[in-house]
């Protein structure tokens, strides 16, 4: 599988890269994020798009191979990247938020750290 997320105001890193893929992508709405804290913070989770009316898209887990770490969550969304803010946060998603941020994708070891989306 390829992930390709353009330099945009979500995220200002733009990146194009191939993982092997070991199982199917899920719909996730959650993630332990370990940016902001070494102990890890839930939070929302979405992908972001190119669409400036709804630059909300979905946000998907895959297993892939990586060659430092053996199997690991590649967690990614739209051609932005994905958005984070943190399960306490009660706003729109925003890029004006100094509360939420933006990442090309994210390695996840741990599936414990994934909350899917139900159904």
């Amino acid at each position: 599988m390829f992930v390709e997320v353009e330099s945009n105001p979500n995220c200002e890193t733009s990146v194009f890269v191939r993982f092997k893929e070991v199982g199917p992508a899920r719909r996730i709405i959650q993630v332990k994020a370990y940016e902001r804290s070494s102990q890890g913070e839930w939070c929302w989770i979405t992908g972001w798009s190119d669409d400036p009316e709804q630059p909300c898209c979905p946000a998907y887990a895959q297993p892939v191979e990586d060659s430092g770490a053996g199997l690991t969550y590649l967690i990614f969304g739209g051609i932005y990247g994905i958005r984070l803010k943190p399960v306490s946060l009660h706003e729109a998603w925003s890029l004006e938020s100094c509360n939420q941020w933006g990442e090309p994708y994210l390695f996840l070891a741990d599936v414990r750290d994934i909350r899917f989306e139900e159904g």
